[in-house]
């Protein structure tokens, strides 16, 4: 918006968010018609490949073995190449540049989220769970305008050690319901999962760091 225009870029961004509105309305009602074991056991596996690739990459890079992302560095490379787009003719009501590269990134990043609420409607609770992803969409951006400098100084690696350990742990969790395996304590049991992956997690990042002093 900054370099392109906010008119253009605020189009592109809302364009993305009715496309991933469609999807759950699409694929969310058809997925109730599906056996409950069935989509618990391919929901697992899919939210369990999400978060243990979150949680490779931010294990490799609490240990040292890939760089941190400098989140300022790669801004402002972005910012040099939009810029370096020409720029869209006067006669032009939309700069194409600006819409494509907002509805990408809403696309790119919301797709996660639409897949979650698919998820977690399952079971005839798609309803709760899309206005809680509204809710959680809305506090965001809320705490995002209110602490946005005490908010920036969190690592960025931690919060996504974060999301993968969670990840993880309801991808194993929903593979085992799926599996129609006893889960000790019920929905309990994702507590003791999050505390195993959190546990393991840290002894990778202790033996990671290791490998690369020797290596040093």
């Amino acid at each position: 918006g900054t370099v392109r225009g906010w008119r253009s870029s605020l189009i592109g961004t809302i364009v993305g968010v009715v496309f991933l509105a469609l999807l759950v309305a699409l694929f969310g009602p058809a997925l109730q018609h599906i056996p409950l074991t069935t989509l618990q056991l391919f929901v697992g596996i899919l939210l369990l490949l999400f978060g243990m690739r979150w949680l490779r990459k931010a294990t490799l890079r609490a240990a040292g073995v890939i760089g941190l992302r400098d989140e300022s560095a790669i801004y402002a490379k972005e910012t040099i190449l939009l810029a370096s787009e020409p720029p869209a003719s006067a006669r032009a009501r939309l700069d194409a540049v600006a819409v494509a590269t907002s509805f990408k990134a809403v696309c790119l990043e919301g797709l996660e989220v639409v897949f979650i609420v698919i998820a977690t409607g399952i079971g005839g609770m798609l309803v709760p769970a899309i206005i809680g992803a509204a809710a959680a969409g809305v506090l965001v951006i809320i705490i995002g305008l209110v602490v946005r400098k005490p908010l920036a100084r969190v690592p960025e690696n931690t919060l996504k050690f974060t999301v993968g350990i969670l990840l993880s742990a309801f991808g194993v969790f929903w593979i085992g319901e799926g599996l129609r395996f006893p889960w000790l304590g019920e929905d309990l049991a994702l507590v003791g999962l999050i505390a195993g992956f959190l546990s393991v997690s840290a002894i990778a990042v202790r033996l990671a760091k290791r490998g690369v002093e020797r290596t040093a």
